[in-house]
């Protein structure tokens, strides 16, 4: 029996469907700035595997943090190293002329199960229908690679047209669009939320979301509300557990951050459960046992 699986009929893995590594170096991770100054140090496998294995998850999915491919080279060599990680979500640059040559190299690592590109700090809202990388996201389904999708609520409605266009190719939508919990102004986010979730081929990570409250002063209460909303639209058949560690610790412990959701889900059916926890993360990416 797989580490971390209860005694039941239903013996799902139990993933963090988001988090990263980076070796940090200044000049590569220029967003963590003074507020962060807890992020500026290495964050590696071995500092996870114990978080992991204390709350009885089977692995997670590493995500990229930066936008470059040495970068996705070096997440994959990880999942090499270590098994637990179960997939890696790279970047790549999908508006190259020599996408395909890329996809064709990389895609012999099995890890590789999806991209993405950090649409949220692009300066044209409407980035993600630019033509060149609309041609770039019509290239994912040929080689089995889901897209992360990584904005801010402004960008919600340009993302349901966006995602309208490729009705067979797997999306998921990182940390809910980080609804602005820390101002409690979720109408618009709420809405949006609701559209994009019509798409039955966009799934969402209930992840990322302490960080988008107060650090010091946030409450279950808020994170319930979104949370909420999240299994409102999706249902737990679209949902995944995720923790975006390290970037989550600058508000609460990785226990106390996972414990939130797993805590939730405690109302849901066995079955429902597993999948939010990992089923759905697994069937998603195709993540191996």
């Amino acid at each position: 029996m797989a580490r971390g699986v209860r005694c039941s009929r239903i013996t799902t893995m139990r993933i963090d469907a988001h988090q990263h590594f980076w070796m940090y170096e200044p000049q590569e991770y220029e967003w963590i700035d003074e507020g962060m100054a807890a992020l500026r140090r290495n964050f590696l496998p071995g500092d996870l595997e114990p978080e992991l294995w204390r709350l009885g998850m089977d692995g997670c999915v590493a995500v990229q943090a930066r936008q470059s491919l040495e970068e996705t080279q070096w997440l994959l060599e990880l999942a090499k190293q270590f098994p637990f990680v179960r997939g890696v979500v790279g970047w790549v640059d999908l508006r190259a002329g020599n996408l395909r040559e890329t996809l064709d190299e990389l895609r012999t690592n099995k890890k590789l199960v999806g991209v993405r590109h950090i649409v949220q700090n692009e300066p044209d809202d409407r980035f993600l229908l630019r033509p060149d990388f609309l041609r770039g996201i019509g290239m994912l389904e040929e080689f089995g690679l889901a897209y992360d999708i990584l904005i801010y609520p402004k960008h919600l409605g340009v993302t349901a047209e966006f995602v309208s266009q490729f009705p067979r190719q797997p999306f998921v939508l990182d940390h809910l669009a980080k609804p602005p919990i820390k101002s409690g102004k979720l109408g618009g986010w709420k809405q949006g939320i609701q559209e994009l979730a019509k798409f039955p081929n966009v799934m969402a990570k209930v992840s990322g979301l302490v960080t988008e409250a107060d650090w010091n002063a946030w409450t279950p209460e808020q994170i319930v509300e979104c949370v909420d909303v999240a299994f409102g639209c999706f249902g737990a058949g679209r949902l995944m557990i995720g923790s975006d560690w390290p970037v989550c610790t600058l508000a609460g412990t990785y226990s106390r951050v996972m414990g939130l959701v797993m805590e939730y889900v405690e109302r849901l059916t066995e079955e429902e459960r597993e999948a939010v926890l990992g089923g759905n993360a697994a069937r998603f990416w195709g993540l191996e046992n």
